[in-house]
């Protein structure tokens, strides 16, 4: 059925799925999500994966396609998704040039629940909605259309390709669901590293140690002991880049301020260093995965900065760079920080909130990434 060239199945685009904000509209009906996804690789078959995995009922996807060509799940051309539950497409052939984009559409024709997607960022991550049937429309409606950045359902999609190809995933929070694994993944195509695709697992808000298990702050997602081993199922992966803590240091005040967000729930670094051993080092290493640690970023002139916080993160961060659990330490932080400052972003790298990086500082992290970590790929 498929070319004898391509035997292996790698995830060549993948982002995590969460709790939508509860601010915005919950349902929808009679709607058209549209989302570009860039090929990483050539290949023969295509199978997508959808999540509802943090929605509390059934949702019915009603059509589903990718350009033309329809995507069906056990012969069907849609699909009821259970609450708590992932499906996986059935198996399309499908002609995949790398380099290219192609459109996958998805008609939610009845009230759906829009609970679980991800907002993310990034050159390579735009998505559009319209009112109304247009998922085989070549264009969308002007009138009836708008730009989201929120990524719903969709959240992996696997290519038959060759031997040679991997996928290498970047984990954690909302400075990873940003823009620096777009920009890795547009520099290894320059580089021509022609045969990793960077796989995005990141949900804003999240923590290493606790979740919010409230309406105000469900958006913010699921602890690590709970999403960790969900979001490495990847196929043809074997390497993970975590950036992840910096929520657990600047969420807690106290309940005097926020009832939500008790001073018991500030861990110290020692907390932030067994969790990451126990619950990320360790399933990584059975799944066989390399695994590499990115250190936090400044947080000077954030809104609950204080020396308590600062010192947590940087007695992390040196946890970070020294250790050799890790196969290697990315040290983002060295590559943003200011050189006099280091407890502020450079000129040029604060996106304004002085916790996340501006456009140019997220390049920056891209560029902070040894090219070496890719060994084996072509030069």
């Amino acid at each position: 059925m498929y070319d004898n060239e391509y035997t292996k199945w790698v995830a060549c685009w993948g982002n995590a799925t969460s709790i939508a904000d509860q601010k915005e509209a919950m349902y929808a009906k009679d709607i058209t999500l549209r989302y570009p996804v860039r090929m990483v690789f050539d290949g023969s078959a295509l199978r997508l994966h959808f999540s509802n995995i943090t929605g509390t009922e059934p949702v019915t996807l009603s059509k589903v396609y990718v350009e033309k060509t329809p995507i069906t799940f056990e012969g069907n051309t849609w699909v009821e998704i259970q609450q708590g539950k992932e499906v996986t497409s059935d198996e399309i052939a499908y002609e995949v040039k790398a380099g290219t984009d192609v459109n996958i559409s998805i008609y939610l024709g009845e009230i759906t629940q829009m609970n679980s997607g991800v907002l993310i960022t990034g050159p390579l991550s735009k998505g559009y909605y319209s009112y109304g049937d247009y998922a085989l429309s070549d264009e969308l409606p002007d009138d009836f259309t708008r730009n989201t950045n929120w990524f719903y359902f969709l959240n992996t999609i696997d290519v038959l390709t060759k031997e040679e190809n991997h996928a290498f995933i970047c984990y954690g929070d909302s400075i990873t669901a940003q823009s620096w694994p777009d920009y890795l993944a547009i520099r290894l195509w320059n580089e021509n590293i022609r045969n990793v695709s960077v796989i995005r697992r990141a949900v804003s808000g999240t923590r290493i140690l606790r979740q919010y298990d409230c309406i105000t702050y469900a958006a913010y997602g699921l602890k690590g002991a709970t999403r960790f081993p969900i979001e490495m199922e990847v196929a043809g992966a074997d390497a993970v880049i975590i950036q992840h803590g910096i929520n657990d240091i600047i969420h807690p005040v106290g309940v005097e301020v926020n009832k939500f967000r008790p001073w018991s729930d500030m861990p110290t670094a020692a907390d932030l260093i067994e969790g990451v051993e126990k619950i990320y080092i360790k399933y990584a290493r059975e799944k066989g995965y390399k695994v590499y640690g990115g250190t936090l970023l400044p947080i000077y002139g954030w809104r609950t900065y204080e020396k308590l916080r600062e010192d947590v993160k940087n007695q992390f961060n040196e946890w970070i760079r020294t250790t050799d659990l890790f196969d290697a330490c990315i040290d983002f932080d060295a590559a943003v920080r200011d050189g006099k400052h280091p407890e502020a972003f450079a000129e040029g790298n604060d996106s304004g909130d002085h916790l996340h990086p501006s456009e140019r500082a997220y390049e920056k992290m891209a560029h902070a990434i040894p090219l070496e970590l890719f060994a084996g790929c072509p030069l």
